[in-house]
């Protein structure tokens, strides 16, 4: 007679054995460039580990439903040094056994970190870029998009004020390259939604010392000029992704309005003070390990790791191009605390998520919004659709 204890030590060796055979090691690499961008207030500074913050907690959570399929992840970082190409970045990952990489990176190195990822066979997980041209004509069939687009920023945010009946808008936009594209796309949802522009005024940025004595003086007599002898309108909406001149738009503009786009009310992909569908769990958990609250780039960072590490337990296999063909696939969907699963888009690869507004201490609404319909997901009414798309998956 073979006693119990003994079918269990049998039971337990197979398992351990088969663990052993099917061992996955998954090596991700974390490559960002320094932020360079200067920030109107001290509290908005971001802290040095921003982001990788994010993609440590991520490797934890893969760790732990890992170990049970016998997988195991890591974490390789490397930021770019000056003058130093994504390329030659890339290759050291990939040298440190990198399959995939967490792009910190903006849209110009972040296209030339993708075209070198072809001859190293890497798959990229952009985090930080916004811009819509990487989703549209510059988008590359080796990059998931998982930062939403200005398009999709843009598009949460119109939908929120039209179901305000706010259609009347004030647009107000900075003189860097980067506010003329949030310009764009807000024009692009302004159209798309039924919202009218009736004026639209710039801000020149002369690059003046904000934080001289004179400072808030200067502040309060500018801002008003800025915005004063407009049409009638319902909320100024302020293009401003440089960060040079928004956030002083509040209780300072001639007529009093609420302020949307890139201050008053913001459209972001996570904030700190989203507490919904679990996510006071995932919030307390990056608090206790960083001492510091989980910003938007963060939750970027731990969605993408998370999104590797499904895949992974989903399909046993840690080659790239297996798990890149199911990440787009149908099957992969991704629980992120947002109340909807997360899918990607196979026609841009951008990932599919609802868009939180806030206005610094609490979130106000998630688009999309009720009564804006789609005949696949609600999710494609926020950022380009597949008929809107001008990619071409190279």
């Amino acid at each position: 007679m073979v006693r119990p204890i003994a079918w269990l030590c049998v039971a337990v060796t197979l398992m351990s054995s088969c663990s052993a055979a099917q061992s996955v090691d998954v090596v991700i690499g974390y490559l960002r460039e320094p932020h360079s961008k200067i920030r109107i207030s001290q509290i908005d500074v971001p802290a040095e580990n921003d982001g990788v913050s994010g993609a440590k907690l991520a490797i934890d959570d893969d760790n732990t439903t890992g170990r049970f399929m016998g997988q195991s992840f890591s974490l390789v970082e490397r930021t770019l040094e000056k003058d130093e190409a994504p390329g030659e970045a890339l290759d050291a990952l990939a040298k440190q056994g990198a399959a995939f990489v967490i792009a910190d990176l903006e849209a110009p190195a972040l296209l030339q970190a993708a075209d070198a990822a072809r001859n190293l066979n890497l798959v990229l997980f952009n985090i930080r870029a916004t811009d819509d041209r990487l989703r549209q004509e510059d988008c590359r069939a080796n990059v998931i998009h998982v930062a939403p687009s200005r398009a999709m920023l843009a598009d949460g945010l119109a939908q929120y004020l039209i179901w305000k009946k706010w259609r009347r808008w004030l647009l107000v936009v900075g003189s860097h390259e980067a506010d003329k594209l949030f310009a764009d796309a807000l024009r692009r949802s302004a159209k798309r939604f039924g919202a009218a522009i009736v004026a639209e005024r710039e801000f020149i940025d002369t690059g003046g010392a904000r934080r001289t004595d004179s400072g808030l003086t200067d502040i309060q007599r500018e801002m008003p000029v800025l915005t004063q002898e407009a049409p009638n309108y319902d909320v100024l909406v302020a293009a401003d992704d440089s960060e040079v001149f928004a956030g002083y738009l509040p209780y300072r503009t001639w007529d009093p309005r609420p302020v949307a786009g890139s201050a008053g009310l913001t459209p972001t992909s996570w904030d700190a003070a989203f507490d919904q569908w679990g996510a006071i769990q995932l919030q307390s958990r990056f608090f206790r390990a960083y001492r510091r609250p989980m910003t938007a780039l963060d939750m970027q960072a731990w969605t993408a790791v998370r999104m590797i590490g499904e895949a992974v337990g989903r399909v046993q296999s840690a080659d790239p191009k297996t798990i890149l063909n199911y990440i787009k696939g149908p099957d992969f969907a991704l629980a992120a605390f947002k109340g909807r699963k997360l899918t990607v888009r196979d026609w841009d690869l951008q990932l599919r998520q609802p868009i939180l507004l806030v206005d610094g201490r609490t979130v106000v609404s998630v688009s999309p919004q009720e009564g804006f319909l789609h005949q696949f997901s609600e999710l494609d009414t926020l950022g380009n659709d597949r008929p809107e798309s001008k990619c071409q998956l190279k």
